[in-house]
């Protein structure tokens, strides 16, 4: 299938299921998350949909402190390609909660889905060349800056995302076209293997793929998240409306325990490295060599009126997002 039907896939679904939560009962089944089992202890298991990146070590780290079943939560973890493809499975209840870029939950809104950001999820380091994303090129390329990507093939893990519209900002920042872009959906644990063979040009990755690029001699020409922002909020957690309206509870215990989870994550690197190995394919080797995201408890709200700027005037958006509705 081309990265072209799957967005345009992508997106039906999720008008789909617009339709359908609109649409659906008040029960405890269906478009409103079904209710989540809970045990003899009083532990609810809710389910979770996230990116096997980096990114998410905060919630595999709380769930090993206990922090989430302190609060009486138990974590199902499922893994997807991004964002984009968490969205339809918490709208349509597969999943109680996502992780996903702030992008795509824009977007997933502006479209009429019912989604609603609970809690922050990972920011930029806000330091050019030493972020956890960039966008990087394979050793020798002949790329030096964002602006030599006009007419490249450039890897994103999905299309219509925070990564690519990050991207199109540094192209612009180094005085390139962005429209001259040519970019490619590929998850991000197959771009390492992709841009040593050369059938993309260049790559978004975070890390750990973008320690696996570097140490086999790649280089980093364009921090995007850092050239957009100088705090982005990259991703957040997320539920559908319907399931905060009906079950409050548990969203305040999930929001309260992953608080929890990031604030740890961000004091306590040694055991971050370490959670990656437990569910992300990474050698001992080259996890001295992650940088780190940052993890505050709080989404910089000024970064995501940014992105929904740039996502308005590269006309990602059917309508603006309302902000509002959509941020904790």
């Amino acid at each position: 299938m081309s990265c072209t039907r799957r967005t345009f896939t992508a997106l039906a679904a999720m008008a789909l299921l617009a339709a359908t939560a609109a649409c659906g009962s008040d029960s405890d089944s269906g478009s409103d998350g079904s209710r989540s089992p809970t045990n003899s202890a009083g532990t609810t298991t809710v389910k979770l949909g996230v990116v096997p990146i980096l990114d998410v070590a905060p919630v595999y780290l709380g769930q090993k402190k206990g922090f989430y079943e302190k609060h009486g939560l138990r974590l199902a973890m499922s893994t997807a390609q991004g964002g984009a493809a968490i969205v339809p499975a918490v709208v349509s209840g597969q999943s109680q909660f996502g992780f996903s870029n702030v992008m795509s939950l824009m977007i997933a809104q502006s479209n009429g889905v019912p989604v609603q950001a609970v809690v922050n999820g990972v920011n930029s380091t806000g330091k050019p060349g030493a972020d956890f994303g960039a966008v990087v090129v394979k050793k020798g390329s002949p790329l030096k800056t964002a602006k030599d990507l006009e007419g490249k093939k450039v890897a994103v893990n999905t299309l219509k995302n925070i990564n690519d519209t990050t991207v199109r900002e540094s192209v612009r920042k180094a005085g390139g076209d962005p429209s001259e872009v040519h970019f490619v959906e590929l998850a991000f644990d197959q771009m390492a293997a992709a841009l040593a063979g050369g059938q993309i040009d260049a790559a978004q990755v975070v890390e750990p793929v973008l320690a696996t690029v570097k140490e086999a001699g790649g280089r980093v020409i364009a921090s995007n998240f850092t050239d957009t922002a100088p705090d982005l909020t990259v991703a957040m957690y997320f539920t559908s409306t319907t399931y905060a309206k009906n079950h409050p509870d548990i969203v305040e215990k999930f929001t309260a325990a992953t608080k929890e989870s990031l604030a740890y994550a961000d004091r306590h690197p040694d055991e971050v490295r370490q959670i990656l190995t437990t569910y992300t394919k990474i050698s001992t080797a080259t996890l001295d060599e992650l940088i780190l995201p940052r993890w505050p408890v709080t989404a910089d709200r000024s970064s995501i009126e940014k992105l929904a700027q740039l996502g308005q005037s590269d006309g990602q958006f059917r309508q603006a997002p309302d902000l509002d509705a959509l941020l904790p």
